[in-house]
């Protein structure tokens, strides 16, 4: 499992993941979005701009 936290956020996704991959985001241990990559599509919760982009940071150096 990989794991990240940037901004105050908790990311983590399963190594080896099948395709579509997708990521869980939790903040204060709860759930806040779960999130297709690298399109950014929001699967369920919501993304704040601020989220939005952080994720978009991790996308562009391949972290997720």
């Amino acid at each position: 499992m990989g794991r990240i936290k940037r901004g105050g956020y908790l990311i983590e996704w399963s190594i080896g993941d099948q395709y579509p991959k997708h990521i869980h985001i939790y903040k204060d241990g709860k759930q806040v979005a779960k999130v297709q990559v690298p399109g950014l599509l929001v699967l369920s919760g919501k993304l704040s701009a601020r989220l939005r982009k952080i994720l978009t940071e991790l996308v562009r150096e391949k972290i997720i």
